[in-house]
């Protein structure tokens, strides 16, 4: 298969407390060669005060004071690492179920996750929502690393039984692709070179899976999707007729001359140029930055959407979404929350919770209402407005949306439109 040496695999880490992640990631760094002198240098005096033999690989990731102090990971960790054939974007979330909304922030824009797990203690709760969050988020591939091996005499056994415990629960998923690689992060066994205790796996390695495995573009080629960000009018002389709309285009591609309505006023129009800062474009894509100027004067602002006549979004105050309830606070009935939707934001409330997810089993819980923090349910929402969206299956741009506390505002929640 022929791999594009430039193209970008962005991946997430996440298992349960002490499950290896951050020990994982250094091993990956420090034996393909990926750290600098320096770096090595501040790890081997931190290991060594610490009391260390060797060096703790944990603490190339683990960066914040109080994750060193403590030895746990708190905040999303990114790390950034090229080899011959791939260039990487590693994402390191906390395995507390405190910091699962860390985990959701992290494994957002992921094409894959590894998910590891301690193989003295098999699949855990921690390990069903992990994956249940990656398959929410539609992450394509799921790595399965079952780590601490050397802690079992690697034996094969114990590999076969853990594969067993996660097909068992993955099977209800919308994961497609899911891969098991038995690993000692701590050891080295199969993260980059393969194991010479483990001679009964015949798969690769973590790092040539990495390697090889295809990426598909995560963007939304076919509907054209363009949320205007701001309304550009120069002051000077020379483009004081100019009208343009900014933004960011989130799918599909626009061309000069496309017949667009604009959302949700319902207004139609063609584009007249489509603009950036160094040149005018015949067309731009997803997920370039431009400015639209469209034939006719319409009344446009922030929060607008322009979109091709013959595609539009759905637009509707009442929505139903997959919430990640992310809030130490529980979410109150009939609460105002801030809704932010692409460059759309207003006020909305949770009208019903339809069913809350049960990690363990995957069963709904309809007679449970009340959202408290890391919970994932089916719900509800209505607007002050309409918002033109898509549902996140088909569209990750337009199919996303966080809901903030006004009063504090802090993130409370983040939504999958269905």
């Amino acid at each position: 298969m022929q791999i594009d040496n430039n193209q970008l695999l962005r991946f997430t880490t996440a298992g349960s407390v002490d499950d290896g992640k951050s020990t994982l990631i250094g091993r990956l760094l420090f034996d393909s060669k990926s750290i600098f002198e320096d770096q090595l240098e501040a790890i081997e005096t931190t290991s060594k005060k610490k009391g260390h033999a060797g060096v703790d690989l944990a603490l190339f990731t683990d960066g914040l004071r109080d994750e060193r102090e403590q030895g746990i990971t708190i905040d999303v960790a990114y790390r950034y690492f090229t080899t011959p054939k791939r260039k990487f974007i590693i994402a390191d979330t906390p395995g507390h179920i405190q910091y699962t909304r860390n985990m959701i922030t992290g494994a957002s824009t992921a094409n894959a996750a590894i998910i590891l797990v301690d193989a003295r203690h098999g699949v855990i709760e921690q390990t069903k929502r992990h994956a249940f969050i990656a398959s929410l988020l539609q992450i394509p591939h799921l790595i399965v690393c079952i780590n601490k091996m050397d802690l079992v005499d690697f034996k094969e056994d114990v590999y076969n039984d853990i594969i067993a415990q996660f097909e068992e629960f993955s099977s209800k998923l919308l994961v497609k692709d899911v891969r098991f690689i038995p690993i000692s992060a701590l050891l080295g066994d199969n993260v980059v070179n393969r194991s010479k205790n483990m001679d009964w796996y015949q798969g690769s390695p973590l790092l040539d899976t990495l390697e090889t495995m295809h990426i598909s573009s995560d963007i939304n080629k076919v509907d054209g999707r363009f949320p205007v960000q701001t309304v550009l009018r120069p002051q000077s002389e020379e483009h004081r007729d100019y009208r343009g709309y900014a933004g960011r285009i989130s799918s599909g591609i626009f061309r000069k001359g496309d017949e667009v309505t604009v959302m949700p006023s319902g207004f139609t129009s063609k584009i007249k140029s489509i603009d950036t800062f160094e040149k005018e474009l015949n067309e731009a894509y997803a997920p370039m930055s431009v400015s639209i100027t469209l034939e006719d004067d319409i009344d446009i602002s922030r929060g607008d959407m322009i979109v091709r006549t013959k595609n539009k979004p759905e637009s509707s105050q009442d929505l139903e979404v997959m919430l990640c309830w992310l809030n130490n606070e529980s979410a109150k009935p009939r609460t105002k929350y801030v809704v932010r939707h692409t460059s759309n934001e207003q006020m909305a409330m949770i009208k019903e919770v339809i069913y809350k997810i049960d990690i363990n089993t995957l069963a709904r819980k309809n007679d449970d209402k009340e959202l408290h923090m890391n919970d994932i349910s089916k719900v509800k929402i209505r607007t002050t407005k309409p918002l033109m969206y898509d549902s996140y299956r088909e569209n990750r741009m337009t199919g996303s949306l966080i809901l903030i506390d006004p009063a504090t505002n802090q993130t409370v929640a983040a939504g999958m439109i269905v």
